[in-house]
């Protein structure tokens, strides 16, 4: 509602001749007769104006004839009185007194000194909004109203959607809670894939379900508890796999894992045994030249991919030490590694490599880790490694745990030792430095200089790859039998970069690498700074009010919340993330950039965060309820105005497929 107009009363002509003996009712005229001048006219006026305006409201100037309306016993003001000149002096003038006298009355004695008290204050405010005007303006919102009408009519438009497309769907059968379109195992071997690639992702050729449906969650599902306690306790009912599938596993798994009634949890900080995850990872901080996994970040090493990560106790034990992890792994039928760890709030997502590249351009992870990965590397005549020194940046470390290595080992057969053979020497013409060998773990870098490439001299060389084979954008691309990324502006070595979390935000010369001036860059940040404050007071009431209690838990309270699992999915610049580690937010971001922009993955990889090329009109590949909120900003509208073969109930289906089912607080989506 508009706030009414302030005016002057007109009813009664005292009020223009009011006594400036009651200071109070000056004072609240005069304020009156200004507030309801600016508000009339909208715009700025001079101070002297203004108490020329106050001045004719009291009955003390007449602007229209410089005379009084009615003469006063005291004598002009001298002119000494206004030395200081200007406007004042301009306003004094214009007040006629009237007949010389040598005495002035008490009545006038009170109007100068209010006048004059007046004219000190006003001075004061001058100076005041002087200094003020030098200082930096806050954010100003305008057209609130009609962007308020904007979001209320896009709500109205999705509503209305929403309506029909409950009327058309309904919900998947119990079969299919852990359904993930892009992967049936018995279609591909049917087309006649195999040699693993029956378990690769195959959009073109996935059958869709016979009729579109929510997938629904499974009838023992629960809300996951909030982090860090979910980080090491999931609940069993949440996630694909028994108990008997469980036991049945490695030992390596037994160690990490205790199954209870109806939690699995996960013991990656205790000390259990020699080869824990915090011995094993201060093994390799070691093996590095560093005393622990606490100086990984002084050494250059921030992002890692952990192939086959297993359930994420790598990653989650790196996460303690400032590190992030991408766990990547293949599909699975039970016991999925990639749906164990986003359960418990990891970096995670469905990859390999067994025919195409990885969905990451060249140079993207400052260590790649592998520990019984099961990845066969001297196959396809080491395509693999090549694909690992692709996403590895210069200078980055490669981190083999296999009994292959281990010299001494009851599996070094001839087979085994022709395997490690090749692999040591196809390593040395990636122009890889080994660094280390301890027992089953073998420690690689790569080098930092060029120069190494046209050096080598060994027969069988794979040769470097020319501009048209080295691209940022690997979307679908096979594999590759030349070394990539030596033609990229970003060959930085990760020693030279800038360390976390300075990294976040880039230099001038390597924004200029990504063709980005300075100012866009921090204009943008900005932008996404006072965003994220927007969102998070509309995410407030939801995620800490009516929640119900975790076992064993208080309310939480700030900075605590239940959101982890967050995916930007049209992610630009990763502005969103850079907000969300700015504000505190135990949160990680799956930053995603759709087929349909420009590639800027490359940027958002060199800030230290992790993402994924990505088409949206293929279903993204994990597991479903995954994410606690999808930020869409943009998205729909760069999506739709492309002639694609999706449609928008494609995009929701998916959209609502990765979200977590929670009732209270409700799983958010973000279309701004």
């Amino acid at each position: 509602m508009a706030r009414p107009r302030g005016r002057l009363s007109e009813s009664s002509s005292s009020s223009r001749s009011l006594s400036l003996g009651n200071d109070d009712e000056a004072a609240s005229l005069f304020d009156s007769s200004m507030r309801s001048h600016v508000r009339s006219h909208s715009r700025s006026i001079s101070w002297s104006h203004s108490l020329k305006l106050w001045l004719k409201q009291v009955n003390l100037v007449d602007l229209s004839s410089n005379q009084s309306s009615s003469p006063l016993p005291c004598k002009k003001i001298p002119s000494k009185f206004s030395e200081n000149g200007g406007a004042m002096k301009d306003l004094v003038e214009q007040i006629n007194i009237g007949p010389s006298s040598s005495k002035c009355g008490p009545l006038s004695i009170l109007k100068w000194g209010f006048l004059f008290l007046i004219s000190v204050l006003m001075l004061i405010a001058a100076l005041g909004s002087r200094f003020q005007s030098s200082a930096p303006s806050p954010n100003v919102y305008r057209g609130y109203r009609r962007l308020r009408e904007q979001v209320m009519a896009e709500f109205s438009d999705i509503g209305l959607f929403s309506l029909r497309a409950k009327e058309q769907l309904g919900l998947c059968s119990r079969g299919v809670e852990d359904f993930i379109p892009c992967y049936n195992v018995s279609q591909n071997r049917i087309l006649g894939y195999a040699n693993g690639e029956e378990y690769d992702r195959h959009c073109g050729f996935s059958r869709p379900m016979r009729q579109p449906c929510l997938v629904r969650p499974p009838k023992d599902y629960k809300i996951p508890l909030r982090w860090p306690t979910g980080r090491d306790v999931i609940w069993s009912g949440n996630v694909k796999i028994t108990k008997e599938q469980l036991l049945s596993s490695g030992s390596l798994t037994k160690r990490l894992m205790l199954l209870e009634d109806n939690q699995i949890s996960f013991r990656s900080e205790d000390a259990l045994v020699v080869d824990g995850v915090e011995d094993y990872s201060h093994q390799i901080a070691e093996m590095i030249g560093l005393r622990n996994e606490s100086e990984f970040i002084q050494a250059g090493v921030h992002t890692v991919l952990d192939i086959g990560c297993g359930f994420g106790s790598f990653g989650a034990h790196l996460f303690s030490k400032k590190l992030l992890t991408m766990c990547i792994a293949g599909y699975e039928l039970f016991g999925s590694q990639v749906q164990l760890a986003l359960e418990r709030g990891l970096p995670a997502m469905l990859g390999s490599f067994i025919s195409r590249q990885l969905p990451y351009p060249p140079l993207s992870f400052d260590m790649v880790h592998c520990a019984r990965c099961g990845i066969d590397w001297e196959q396809k005549d080491g395509a693999f490694l090549i694909e690992v020194d692709r996403v590895l940046k210069p200078g980055g470390y490669f981190v083999w745990t296999s009994p292959l290595t281990n010299l001494h080992g009851a599996t070094l057969n001839n087979a085994n030792r022709n395997k490690w053979k090749f692999i040591q020497e196809f390593t040395q013409k990636l122009c890889w430095i080994l660094l280390s060998q301890q027992e089953e773990t073998v420690v690689w870098q790569k080098t930092s200089s060029k120069d190494c490439y046209a050096s080598r001299n060994l027969g069988g060389l794979p040769p470097v790859c020319n501009k048209g084979q080295d691209v940022e954008s690997p979307y679908y691309q096979p594999l590759l039998s030349c070394i990539g990324g030596t033609l990229s502006r970003r060959w930085i070595p990760i020693l030279n970069q800038t360390t976390w979390p300075a990294r976040m935000m880039p230099r001038s010369d390597l924004l200029s690498i990504h063709g980005l001036r300075t100012e866009e860059f921090l204009e943008e940040n900005q932008a996404w700074r006072s965003a994220l404050k927007n969102y998070w007071s509309l995410l407030t009431p939801l995620i800490f009010s009516d929640h119900p209690k975790r076992p064993g838990e208080d309310d939480p309270l700030p900075p605590f919340n239940m959101v982890r699992n967050v995916m930007d999915m049209n992610a630009r610049y990763g502005g969103l993330n850079a907000a969300l580690l700015e504000a505190g937010k135990t949160v990680w971001v799956m930053n995603v950039i759709p087929m349909s922009s420009s590639n800027t993955l490359p940027l958002i990889l060199d800030r230290g965060f992790l993402g994924v090329l990505h088409d949206w009109c293929e279903a993204f590949p994990t597991y479903p309820r995954t994410y606690d909120m999808l930020h869409a900003a943009g998205l729909l509208s760069q999506e739709f105005t492309h002639q694609y073969k999706c449609g928008m109930l494609d995009l929701f289906l998916e959209m609502d497929r990765m979200l977590r089912p929670e009732v209270l607080p409700p799983s958010s989506v973000l279309f701004l």
